[in-house]
């Protein structure tokens, strides 16, 4: 789907805000509010808008620790990765997961009330025999950036 400027308009307003009025949205956009709300539910159809979130601080619910876990596989058979991969996607504590190229096969971020329950976790995922060879641990000790928007504009060819 070709994207106009009107349709980054309104993806960086609902970005910003996914709570937005149909009205301000349609302001923010250029449009009236019937064929703004059109192009996103066009925009929606096309999954390129995949849902509606808010974002909490965790910390004021509850105590956290983030951390970050590097984990490399022994074997790279493309079923060891489906194994992992669907283990992985399974386990709500496991809140993003990527898998990289380099020295290590992927890279999870995981959220657990502590260090322990982090190890019981880990414990866990060896316990089920995964074909997990390394794993490498890394505590967040504070988080710096955390952004959720994404930075459209940059990311977007530049036209002439």
């Amino acid at each position: 789907m070709k994207l106009d400027a009107i349709d980054l308009r309104i993806l960086e307003a609902i970005q910003k805000d996914g709570r937005i009025t149909k009205l301000a949205l349609a302001e923010k956009a250029g449009l009236s509010p019937t064929p703004c709300w059109l192009r996103l539910r066009k925009l929606e159809k096309a999954g390129i808008v995949t849902g509606y979130h808010a974002r909490l601080a965790m910390r004021r619910v509850a105590p956290v620790t983030s951390v970050l876990t590097e984990i490399t596989l022994g074997n790279h058979r493309q079923t060891d990765f489906e194994r992992f991969e669907r283990v992985v996607a399974s386990v709500p504590e496991i809140v993003a997961c990527w898998s990289v190229g380099g020295g290590v096969d992927y890279i999870l971020k995981i959220m657990t009330p502590d260090v322990d329950a982090y190890q019981r976790l880990i414990d866990g995922l060896l316990d089920r025999e995964l074909g997990i060879d390394r794993y490498f641990t890394y505590i967040v000790t504070k988080t710096v950036k955390e952004e959720t928007l994404l930075p459209l504009t940059s990311l977007l060819p530049q036209t002439p």
